[in-house]
């Protein structure tokens, strides 16, 4: 029965961010947090981008299910949103892996985290779910998303984007009629089915999905009873409705986040070394694609307290400076100069070096005379003196982690190896 709109269906809602995820692509960045746990736009983590999203659309009960070296994660869940109060009806859950059902079984898929948690979720008597992956970067609000769940009579409603057709080959593909209403799941498929009217378009999953809470909890009881299910919401729970029940699809355009300064709607899985650097670079243009000034759709984050940052010296050949570029608190550039790069907190760029197309996390010392050109350098390492990264590609790809693309991912263990 369709709820009386006297209050957003968000109020009544949780959502349950699975961010349990390595993210194996980016490499080193990942050898000690999650995927979700990675900096991003010079203050924030990948997951802040998923949970905003929840926090702004009026959700006020949030689980966070992590598994894969989760401690960098939690440690920035516990600081950066600590500010849910149970006399607001309002809750922030970190749900690590934590063999609840059985005492030899962790996490087994996207479906048996939120198994393994029922009765924490029945306990908050929400009616909906709204389940999300904690490592993509988009704006979206999950109350329209909502609304058309009910509007619909949909057992599940999934989020999909408009990608051209050979584009969805990665991706899990919705085959939907006229109405959005899903009438097959293709998870990767070889030949995409087109949508319908725009069939060099297809509609790929963006792995959230908006449930009623008890539909969902009675599918999740049957398919762990299930001995030949995967667990997995893409694999096992989709297709599963799609065969035997109401799936509809909702379209990201109906409910991404705009300020006037953006053009198209902005989802990036930053998953590889490339995509990751070029989302942060991309921030560093005149207008970027995605707004992060805008204080009408914040990205909430842990913020430290912290000096602002500053440039010193001013000689022909030691000039504090930044161009098109962002430069997070606590950073000093001291005599160095900045083109086209974005520094987390406490950088310090010591004088004569020049950084082109840098992409620079926490605490990081760049040494005199270093010349860094198309670089992600990892938290805390120290760059040495008169260092040259990248203008010899074939020196580069010896001594660090140089991508198709020419970035090159710096580590301290690869600064570590170097003779110099």
């Amino acid at each position: 029965m369709e709820q009386k709109r006297n209050q957003p269906l968000a109020r009544d809602a949780m959502a349950y961010v699975l961010a349990g995820g390595r993210g194996s692509r980016l490499k080193e960045l990942t050898d000690r947090r999650a995927k979700p746990a990675v900096y991003f736009g010079g203050k924030a983590r990948i997951i802040d981008f998923a949970l905003s999203n929840a926090l702004n659309s009026g959700i006020r009960r949030i689980g966070v299910a992590t598994q894969y070296k989760a401690h960098s994660l939690i440690r920035h869940l516990q600081r950066g949103w600590n500010f849910f109060r149970p006399e607001r009806n309002e809750s922030f859950d970190i749900l690590p892996a934590s063999q609840r059902v059985s005492e030899t079984q962790w996490y087994e898929g996207t479906a048996d985290a939120v198994y393994q948690n029922i009765d924490i979720i029945e306990d908050y008597g929400v009616e909906y779910m709204v389940i999300l992956a904690g490592d993509h970067i988009y704006k979206m609000d999950y109350e329209l998303m909502l609304q058309q769940h009910v509007d619909s009579g949909a057992q599940v409603t999934i989020g999909c984007l408009e990608v051209p057709r050979m584009e969805a080959t990665g991706f899990g593909v919705m085959h939907v009629n006229e109405k959005d209403e899903i009438i097959d799941f293709v998870e990767k498929p070889a030949d995409p089915p087109g949508i319908p009217g725009n069939p060099e378009m297809a509609l790929a999953s963006m792995g959230i999905y908006v449930f009623h809470t008890r539909f969902l909890m009675d599918l999740l009881r049957r398919d762990a009873e299930d001995p030949n299910s995967s667990r997995d919401f893409g694999k096992d729970i989709i297709p599963y409705i799609v065969e035997n029940g109401k799936a509809v699809a909702h379209r990201f355009t109906a409910s991404c986040v705009r300020s006037d300064f953006e053009r198209e709607a902005y989802w990036r899985d930053v998953g590889t070394v490339d995509a990751y650097w070029q989302a942060n670079i991309d921030l560093t243009d005149i207008t970027p694609e995605l707004d992060i000034y805008d204080s009408t759709w914040p990205i909430w984050t842990f913020a430290e307290i912290k000096p602002p940052a500053k440039f010193v010296h001013d000689d022909e050949d030691r000039r504090g400076s930044a161009i098109s570029s962002l430069v997070s608190g606590d950073c000093i550039i001291s005599g160095s100069s900045l083109h086209r790069s974005l520094l987390f907190t406490g950088v310090r760029a010591n004088s004569y070096s020049r950084l082109e197309g840098a992409v620079v996390l926490p605490d990081v010392k760049i040494g005199r005379h270093a010349q860094l050109r198309n670089v992600v350098i990892d938290r805390g390492v120290i760059i040495p003196e008169g260092l040259v990264v990248g203008e010899d590609p074939e020196l580069d790809g010896r001594r660090f982690r140089r991508s198709e693309n020419g970035i090159c991912l710096i580590t301290q263990a690869m600064i570590d190896k170097l003779d110099l």
